[in-house]
């Protein structure tokens, strides 16, 4: 049943009028919503923030995360080999709570919202206090001590969540290395569009395929700095949990190492912050073993070439006409320094 809407009320007073109810049985009657705005960032679905304001007057800082109202920013998707940003809001929210039972830094997941007549399915977080932009990060003094540490914050935290049972894990997919390498051969075929840089790193990834490792766990999918909340201690939250999927864990590691992530902080390998041997060593602290940098490498250059290619898309969905958005234009553009990024990774 799709979601139906009062035509005489706005989007926010449409939300805060399902959340008065829901949170009426999750704190008690009386409980009221304030400050509810819609965060910016994510085309396929909603993020909002609010403070819950309980009978007995305290008050609880919520994030809700739910799919679109009219689920047309999905529809980008359909068709598009890219797959793992179909993971269902109730698969990310169950995701949160296992990685923070792993240990993982996550803001607690409370409860979810169930799909009715009046809203779509999502999930509540606690709202954490930290940032998340990545040039903030890296540039403020307030976040200059956490940046010491964050390398091996990352590492550690990553160990945690790759280390759970697979068997706890909700249905997910995933795909081998190879499989995952001629799924975005194909992407870049489809678009009839030479990039000699990219065709090259195809080549070089499919002939050391033997260094993409064998392991298969939980990988967050986008585990990079931006998605990652942090304070003056440093890591305080791993976020954007949609992307998940079963595959190599070095994949994660090797993501945040793309050189996009570091908002030109390039001698820093890992997020414009740290180096890969401090990374490495907080992931043997996590429990997760002592990973070959090799293998790191790998990865690297694998997600420089899907980070190009996921740019091609966004670039063509501009282009085609399927979403004209100047962020997808923009986007786009940057498939052609990501292939100059991936001929420096393998000069």
């Amino acid at each position: 049943m799709d979601a139906v809407q009062d035509p005489d009320l706005t989007a926010g007073e449409q939300l805060a009028a399902v959340l008065r109810d829901r949170l009426a049985v999750k704190y008690g009657p009386g409980t009221k919503v304030e400050g509810l705005v819609r965060l910016s960032g994510g085309a396929s679905r909603e993020t909002w923030s609010f403070d819950a304001v309980l009978p007995s007057g305290a008050r609880q800082p919520l994030i809700l995360k739910r799919d679109p109202m009219d689920r047309q920013a999905d529809k980008q998707f359909e068709g598009v080999p890219e797959g793992r940003l179909a993971v269902d809001r109730w698969t990310e929210g169950r995701l949160f709570q296992l990685a923070g039972g792993a240990g993982t830094p996550v803001p607690e997941v409370p409860f979810f919202l169930a799909r009715d007549e009046r809203t779509t399915e999502g999930f509540f977080t606690h709202r954490l206090e930290g940032e998340t932009l990545g040039r903030r990060i890296l540039r403020e003094d307030t976040y200059a001590g956490a940046r010491t540490k964050l390398a091996f914050q990352v590492g550690h935290a990553a160990a945690r969540f790759h280390g759970i049972d697979l068997d706890l894990l909700p249905p997910m997919r995933g795909l081998p290395a190879a499989d995952e390498l001629l799924h975005y051969r194909t992407i870049m075929d489809s678009f009839h569009q030479p990039h000699a840089g990219f065709e090259y790193g195809f080549r070089w990834l499919q002939e050391r395929l033997e260094q993409a490792g064998n392991r298969y766990t939980l990988n967050h999918g986008d585990f990079r700095n931006g998605n990652i909340l942090v304070n003056q201690d440093g890591l305080c939250g791993v976020l954007d949990w949609e992307s998940a999927h079963l595959g190599n864990p070095n994949s994660d590691l090797g993501w945040m190492c793309v050189r996009s992530w570091r908002y030109g902080y390039h001698d820093k390998v890992v997020g414009g912050f740290g180096d890969v041997s401090e990374m490495l060593d907080g992931y043997e602290a996590g429990g997760g073993g002592r990973l070959d940098p090799a293998e790191i490498y790998f990865w690297q250059v694998f997600g420089t070439l899907r980070w190009g290619i996921l740019c091609m898309i966004l670039g063509f969905t501009h282009i085609d006409g399927e979403q004209r958005t100047i962020e997808y234009a923009a986007i786009g553009r940057r498939a052609a320094e990501t292939e100059y990024d991936l001929l420096q990774l393998l000069n």
